[in-house]
């Protein structure tokens, strides 16, 4: 998957979890002078969530009007401001990384040590038998796969993959985005398993986390071969 299909297909689901009557009730308020924090509060939304559905909305002179006369105007004026700032160093060290990483010799090596680092940091340590990794953002998960795929030769019938959610999702709509995203078959899923949630926070587009394990022990055991030597070189 393409990084921009990737980025499309995140966004299509991070909008299931507000219908689009909220979103749009939600521009409506701020078109007409409402802050964040009094849609957020109006929605029953969270404040992030508020900021990055409106922070884009250019207000008219009678929204700007009513923000003065609530004696927040400044404040807005100061949000675009640092938004404007903000958006032009993103682009700046986007072009950056651009052009330090055509430096880059992308060849097998560096996508197993690329591979170990996040098998490293995310992944199971308590057994040798067998690749563990486990992580909630959709971007981590494919580039594991990715470099995972590009390193060795898998056999895609060991891979299985487990849900970890919560009482209120959609059990089907989340096997069925990490299916699409991974690759990896239905068939291929463990039975889901289900936090315990208080009701009191739901996260925005948060489709639980994915569990991978690949069994290969010789794979994983030279992963952790590969992370250990690089920080041995380093002296760490």
């Amino acid at each position: 998957m393409t990084s921009q299909k990737l980025n499309l297909t995140i966004g299509l689901y991070n909008c299931m979890a507000y219908s689009i009557k909220v979103r749009l009730r939600a521009l409506e308020l701020r078109k007409i002078g409402y802050s964040i924090k009094e849609i957020s509060d109006i929605l029953k939304i969270a404040k992030s969530t508020s900021s990055h559905w409106l922070s884009h909305i250019k207000l008219n002179r009678k929204a700007q009007l009513r923000l003065k006369e609530r004696k927040i105007l400044g404040q807005y004026r100061a949000m675009l401001t640092s938004k404007i700032k903000r958006d032009k160093l993103k682009e700046n060290l986007k072009l950056e990384a651009e052009t330090s990483l055509k430096t880059v010799k992308l060849n097998t090596s560096l996508f197993k040590l690329l591979c170990s680092f996040l098998f490293w940091t995310e992944g199971g340590k308590s057994t040798d038998s067998y690749v563990y990794f486990i992580n909630s953002d959709p971007k981590m998960v494919s580039m594991f796969l990715r470099l995972l795929r590009s390193s060795f030769p898998i056999d895609e019938r060991k891979l299985r993959a487990m849900v970890h959610i919560h009482s209120y999702h959609n059990e089907r709509a989340v096997l069925k985005f990490w299916s699409e995203l991974t690759k990896i078959p239905l068939n291929k899923f463990s039975k889901s398993y289900k936090k315990p949630n208080t009701g009191k926070r739901l996260r925005e587009g948060y489709m639980g986390s994915l569990r991978i394990r690949y069994y290969d022990f010789k794979i994983a055991l030279e992963l952790r071969s590969f992370y250990n030597t690089f920080a041995d070189i380093l002296g760490v």
